[in-house]
């Protein structure tokens, strides 16, 4: 976890914060040290995350619009990390890279049910 806190800032942001706004480009990677966000697609609930979740990834994989809204539902903390460092963090650990490609896959097929055929 240290190589991580050296890639990212840590913020603070207050409930109703929107973190990601569904089909507006990405930048950033966000990890929820503490409090929770909710994950919102087309004005839908699709999930909501804690402490060691995290959002803002697909946008940075295929350099795509983002694909929901993350709204801070409490008080949170967060790590967050830009797509350059991201991308670093990818290349140099691939533990973290078969995570984030795991919770990934975790996603598209929640949202997508045919994608797991």
């Amino acid at each position: 976890m240290r190589f991580i806190g050296k890639l990212a800032d840590e913020v603070d942001v207050p409930a109703g914060e929107v973190l990601v706004q569904e089909g507006t480009t990405g930048h950033e990677f966000f990890i929820v040290m503490e409090g929770a966000l909710r994950v919102e697609h087309g004005g839908t609930v699709i999930n909501h995350l804690g402490p060691g979740d995290f959002a803002g990834e697909i946008a940075l994989i295929d350099r795509g619009p983002r694909t929901a809204t993350v709204i801070a539902d409490v008080p949170s903390r967060l790590l967050v990390i830009g797509h350059r460092e991201f991308h670093s963090l990818l290349l140099e650990y691939p533990s973290i890279q078969i995570t984030v490609l795991q919770a990934l896959a975790r996603r598209v097929r929640h949202t997508d049910p045919e994608a797991g055929r």
